[in-house]
């Protein structure tokens, strides 16, 4: 491999593969804890609690949809950047040996 394709690896492909790793790792426990803050606010719901209870459990949830939300963008970003470094690497130019 040469110099450019080299550098494209290290700068654009590692990177992207490793923000996808590191947003994929977040993401399954947030999005574990957003569907419990969901049954809560649901269960809460069902029972008939009082507003300051469900404004509460339905906070809970905003926050784990919008660290969901951003924890998934990771990911694809993370994708984005990959892809960009993959095509990076697809139109080198070929070696011609002499």
């Amino acid at each position: 491999m040469n110099h450019r394709g080299l550098l494209l690896l290290l700068t654009t492909i590692v990177p992207g593969l490793s923000a996808i790793v590191i947003s994929t790792f977040y993401l399954f426990p947030e999005w574990a804890a957003l569907d419990r803050a969901y049954r809560n606010y649901e269960q809460l719901s069902r029972t008939g609690a009082g507003a300051r209870e469900l404004s509460i459990a339905q906070s809970a949830e905003v926050r784990h949809r919008i660290n969901c939300f951003a924890e998934g963008l990771g990911v694809l970003l993370g994708g984005v950047i990959v892809a960009i470094g993959v095509h990076g690497l697809c139109g080198l130019p070929e070696k011609t040996s002499n």
